[in-house]
């Protein structure tokens, strides 16, 4: 890619997450705070169903809870929006050339913009429950990259599976769903059986959750183990997607 080709799908690339943003909270009278409000309101109802009527003994479950969601909400809006952002931009894509990558990897930095602004909702209950994070916040960065990078692979495997094969859009939005209760976002992990648990760690976001736990909530150092783990998964799952996505991305046009 040249340097002109770069600023081209830099600019493009920038356009496109101002128009999300914009389009997002037009005519919202409270804007841009439901990013902060939504996780905070979800939190209060779940933790009123699973803290009370489950009786899940979690010390500070309220920020277990808006930790976890907030994280795996980041991947599963990043990936239900990158797979369908080829065939949304069918037009664009017809009518100039241009690098079709941008598409979905925009729609996981729009996540990532209102991951941010959910993040504030999860100081504001740290500053509540008077939990305050340790130095470990620093790997903050690292546990995002991580997180993006398995986004976009998936987005990007979605999304040109999604060109040939529409039902890839139904099969994800259960799938996700699923995804969601199979991992230790709002019970404990020492309520499965132990072979549950085992089976546990081949879930890549109950990686991702409890290394974000960890570093915001207990102040725990992921071992270096689990750096390996984590980096392994999202390399592998962005290379499968971007090399799926080259090899069929000449067809797109064909089938948009």
């Amino acid at each position: 890619m040249t340097r002109s080709e770069f600023k081209k799908n830099w600019g493009v690339l920038s356009a496109l997450v101002s128009k999300d943003f914009k389009r997002k909270y037009r005519r919202s009278v409270l804007g841009i705070l439901w990013s902060v409000l939504n996780p905070l309101l979800m939190m209060v109802i779940m933790t009123a169903v699973f803290s009370y009527m489950f009786k899940f003994n979690i010390e500070h479950f309220p920020l277990y809870l808006i930790l976890g969601n907030i994280l795996f909400g980041l991947m599963s809006t990043a990936t239900c929006t990158a797979m369908t952002s080829i065939v949304d931009s069918s037009s664009l894509i017809k009518k100039i050339r241009i690098e079709k990558a941008i598409f979905p990897i925009e729609k996981v930095i729009f996540a990532l913009v209102n991951f941010v602004f959910s993040l504030i909702a999860a100081v504001c209950v740290m500053i509540y429950l008077q939990v305050f994070p340790s130095w470990q916040i620093i790997l903050l960065p690292v546990l995002l990259l991580f997180v993006v990078l398995f986004s976009m692979g998936l987005g990007l495997l979605l999304s040109a599976l999604g060109v040939f094969f529409r039902d890839v859009f139904h099969i994800w939005e259960v799938f996700i769903t699923a995804w969601t209760y199979a991992t230790p976002l709002f019970y404990p992990m020492d309520l499965l059986e132990p072979w549950m648990q085992q089976v546990m760690l081949f879930n890549p976001m109950y990686h991702y959750v409890t290394y974000f736990r960890d570093i915001m909530m207990y102040g725990v150092l992921p071992s270096g183990t689990e750096h390996l783990i984590c980096l392994g998964m999202a390399v592998i799952t962005f290379a499968v997607g971007l090399l799926v996505f080259r090899k069929t991305e000449k067809k797109f046009i064909l089938y948009v």
